[in-house]
């Protein structure tokens, strides 16, 4: 998927919402452990009430490969599922050495044929460089994240005055283009997307941290918008553990609904 389809989904549905399928056995709706592959029904689900309301999923990987070889299965069919105007987003956060990206890069963009995949920078450019060779395909960088651990190193100031995380950005925004990388920026650093934007202004950013982890939806778009919009906003929790009966495709939705018609005042 190119910038200009993502562009084209969010026009059309005056969202840049991003959903996050964090599905968790242990926290859906307990009827559905009578399905056969309850963690299958319960992504259709969620795909089915909000399909029209976002313009990307997000599977957290961690949630498949904990299952084991079913887990990879679970995800393969969720990918699917997933209408093809609908970014897909592998949250998986790899890169290594040549060949060994090289392989994560065959896997997420060929074997399970994501559109897009986090990925951390740490390693530098050649443990990116396998990720870029992809036509009409994403890595989404590590840039500043919102756990409480990320001052450990981001934030640590350098000899030339700047801070880590900048230096990231700067350098990392050079080894791709706006066509094939965004960057990964908390919604807990909302005040630092106003400097973010004058080293990167016209990149995609994906935003996860609103609502659980504290972050400010208003804050985040007023300081992180573009002309383009330029912003992918994850919401995990809040949506897809809105309801935990029968009825939760509809919690998710109605939570949707408010998320989307926030995002339209911007657009």
């Amino acid at each position: 998927m190119n910038k200009e389809d993502i562009i084209e989904q969010i026009r059309k549905k005056k969202s840049f919402l991003c959903i996050g399928l964090d599905s968790d056995l242990s926290k859906i709706p307990s009827f559905l452990l009578t399905y056969d592959d309850p963690i299958y029904e319960f992504n259709k689900r969620i795909i089915d009430a909000t399909q029209d309301l976002c313009v990307a999923y997000k599977p957290n990987i961690a949630f498949y490969e904990t299952m084991g070889s079913k887990g990879w299965d679970i995800l393969k069919k969720t990918l699917n599922y997933i209408p093809k105007n609908i970014l897909t987003i592998a949250d998986a956060k790899r890169a290594d050495i040549g060949n060994t990206a090289k392989k994560y890069a065959e896997t997420f963009f060929s074997t399970y044929n994501f559109d897009a995949l986090t990925v951390s920078p740490y390693m530098g450019e050649d443990s990116i460089r396998p990720f870029l060779k992809y036509s009409n395909k994403w890595s989404i960088i590590l840039g500043l994240t919102s756990n409480i651990g990320s001052k450990s190193f981001q934030n640590l100031v350098l000899k030339n005055g700047t801070q880590l995380y900048h230096e990231v950005i700067e350098r990392s925004s050079k080894w791709g283009n706006t066509d094939n990388t965004m960057f990964v920026i908390g919604a807990t650093k909302a005040q630092e997307l106003k400097y973010i934007r004058k080293i990167i202004p016209d990149h995609f950013l994906l935003i996860p941290g609103i609502g659980a982890q504290g972050g400010d939806l208003d804050e985040v778009i007023k300081n992180g918008i573009n002309r383009d919009v330029g912003l992918l906003i994850n919401y995990s929790r809040g949506i897809i553990y809105a309801g935990n009966d029968k009825k939760f495709a509809l919690k998710a939705r109605e939570e949707a609904v408010k998320i989307q018609r926030k995002m339209a005042k911007y657009l």
